[in-house]
Parts: structure tokens; sequence; C-alpha cells
């Protein structure tokens, strides 16, 4: 099926060499994509006997899934240097 969509990905930062200018790209690309607060502060590990409203547990599998497409991101980059 074909798409007639106007819709580009943005590319990933590919890192050349020069970290610090790599790392600003990556985190201003996380940023927009709204993992970066995952990235800084990561995801806060509950007691398992902690008992979670629905509310809690909806924003905790949420914010674990916004660390995998973080980890994502940084991972498709490794396969690029490699």
């Amino acid at each position: 099926m074909a798409s007639n969509s106007n819709f580009v990905q943005a590319a990933i930062p590919c890192f050349y060499g020069h970290y610090d200018y790599w790392s600003m790209l990556m985190e201003n690309f996380l940023r927009s994509k709204e993992y970066w607060l995952i990235v800084a502060s990561g995801i806060e590990e509950l007691a398992t006997s902690a008992i979670l409203t629905d509310a809690q547990k909806t924003e905790l599998e949420g914010r674990k899934l916004k660390d995998l497409k973080a980890k994502n991101y940084l991972f498709r980059q490794l396969i690029v240097l490699s």
C-alpha cells in the first residue's frame, strides 16, 4: 500500500569522533523525542511489595517504554558505528 505522506523521520545523530558535538546533538534529539528526562533521571525502582494505583502503573509503564525507546536510539547508533 503506497502512502503519499510527507512524513520524514528524523535522522539519529551519527558519531564521527567528536564526542562533545555528537553528545550535544544526541541530547537535543532525545529532548525533541521527549526521552531526555528518562536519560537524565532514570526510572525509579519501586519495591515489589508496593501497591500501585492504575494511574501509577500506567505512568510507570509509559516511563519504561520511553526508556526502551531512548536505548533503542542509542543502540542503533552502535550498530552504525560497527
